[in-house]
């Protein structure tokens, strides 16, 4: 598997945005259906976003939908996570994946087990 790299997070006020971008580390990536994932601390971790091999068609878990904007540039091998009107219950570490739901359950393959280093995403109030 790909070596997957999570970039973009940081601190930032609630109502502010963040982008986030995952990408591969010196492999190209292999286009397929990708997700976003979340874990705060004490709590395990949830899918937020998945998108599908061709980029036409996303889904989002219902706390993040018409906030967050997932899309990928397949040329680029990068997946991102537009996040705006951010709140502070979006505090997490953020990784990607590959998702094998992308629907009503965003999941990470069954057999993956390569998660990257991920990305902090600190919203204050």
């Amino acid at each position: 598997q790909a070596q997957l790299v999570e970039s973009g997070g940081g601190s930032v006020q609630a109502g502010g945005p963040l982008r986030l971008s995952c990408t591969t580390s010196g492999l190209t990536l292999v286009v397929t259906r990708m997700g976003w994932f979340r874990q705060a601390p004490g709590k395990e971790r949830e899918g937020v976003s998945c998108i599908s091999s061709s980029g036409t068609y996303t889904y989002y878990a219902d706390s993040v939908k018409g906030r967050f904007t997932i899309s990928r540039d397949n040329a680029k091998h990068t997946l991102y996570l537009q996040m705006n009107s951010l709140k502070p219950e979006d505090t997490a570490m953020y990784y990607c994946a590959p998702a094998t739901s992308c629907a009503a359950n965003i999941l990470p393959g069954p057999s993956f087990d390569s998660w990257g280093q991920g990305t902090q995403v600190t919203v204050s109030s």
